[in-house]
């Protein structure tokens, strides 16, 4: 048994000096320490001697054991020392190097727009719901004068999930939701991006945003829908801006218009964009149709409103001087990065 305590320490200790790395350390030490190890198999061993060996023997057995767990961890600390050194030398940083330019993101023309136009309109005293992109037929179409059939439908055809959920056209959806939901008076504005089958061209995309606007009150007049909207294009555009209304044709007011900005690429000589008109149209508006006001639970003869629906992307065409909509949609940073 002595011969086999003194054959475990010099292997172990041989073994320990060729050990490169902590696993191969780890190793030795289970081989050999381990519950099933080969010092603690010749300490199960010790019944078999006699009263006067065990003494001499367990004596010998704890030494080997203690010389073995010192060398184990002096070995261990060794190579945790050199992996440390190595990783210091591998990870190190040269202070002398330049640093590396960050590029710092920015807002979209589209956002500083809307954020400029919210502006405008929160100091106005509007408030500004949302509403639901995927949007029941029903809102979109049918509280907005427009039944199954009706050819104005057909101006606005877009993406349907099933026969009455589809993709919203235009956010009037939430002016009727606000409508149903609270009683006069009520003035709003709701922005987001609606849908519509359209071709894409330098001035129409099958999706765009809007940002419908809406007010109801007693006594409210188109005068009122006039200087709001001059107010808010003086805004935009400057005191010099020139505007124009024109009589249109909308289900959900009467009586409608159109307004038109001057072209800001011909300064309303007529050019490719405005084609030839000189003008470049805006937005809609008009004021609420007496029935839009009944189905939504509001009184037309006690009630009067205006609703207007204006473009974003073209607005901000306007605004920067922006000559093609699709620029605002294709992310190309040489063209985001001069906003």
């Amino acid at each position: 048994m002595n011969e086999q305590l003194e054959r475990i320490k010099e292997e172990a200790l041989s073994a320990l000096k060729n050990a490169v790395t902590l696993p191969d350390v780890e190793e030795i030490r289970i081989r050999v320490l381990g519950k099933k190890g080969e010092l603690t198999a010749i300490l199960k061993q010790m019944g078999t001697l006699s009263p006067e060996e065990r003494p001499v023997m367990g004596a010998l057995t704890n030494r080997i054991r203690d010389e073995l767990e010192k060398e184990i961890t002096s070995k261990t600390e060794a190579l945790q020392r050199e992996g440390l050194k190595e990783r210091l030398l591998n990870e190190s940083i040269d202070i002398t190097l330049p640093g590396k330019n960050l590029s710092v993101g920015k807002l979209h023309p589209l956002t500083t727009v809307l954020n400029e136009i919210t502006e405008i309109f929160l100091g106005m005293g509007f408030c500004i719901p949302e509403g639901p992109e995927v949007e029941y037929d029903r809102y979109c179409f049918e509280m907005l004068n427009m039944p199954k059939g009706h050819p104005a439908r057909d101006t606005q055809d877009t993406f349907y999930i099933n026969e009455n959920i589809l993709l919203r056209t235009q956010t009037s959806s939430v002016q009727v939701r606000t409508m149903l939901s609270q009683k006069p008076p009520i003035r709003i504005i709701s922005p987001g991006r609606v849908y519509r089958v359209d071709t894409v061209d330098a001035t129409h995309s099958p999706t765009f945003h809007q940002i419908e606007g809406l007010v109801v009150d007693k006594g409210i007049t188109m005068s009122d829908l006039k200087g709001t909207l001059e107010a808010v294009a003086k805004r935009l555009y400057g005191d010099s801006i020139a505007v124009r209304f024109r009589p249109h044709n909308f289900p959900y007011t009467e009586p409608s218009a159109e307004m038109d900005a001057e072209c800001f690429v011909c300064k309303g000589t007529g050019c490719s964009l405005c084609k030839g008109e000189g003008f470049i149209e805006l937005l809609g508006c008009g004021m609420v149709h007496p029935k839009v006001l009944q189905r939504c639970g509001i009184d037309p003869t006690v009630y009067s409103g205006y609703a207007f629906g204006m473009g974003l992307d073209r607005i901000t065409m306007m605004r920067y001087g922006i000559k093609d909509l699709r620029l605002l949609f294709e992310n190309d940073l040489r063209f985001l990065n001069q906003f």
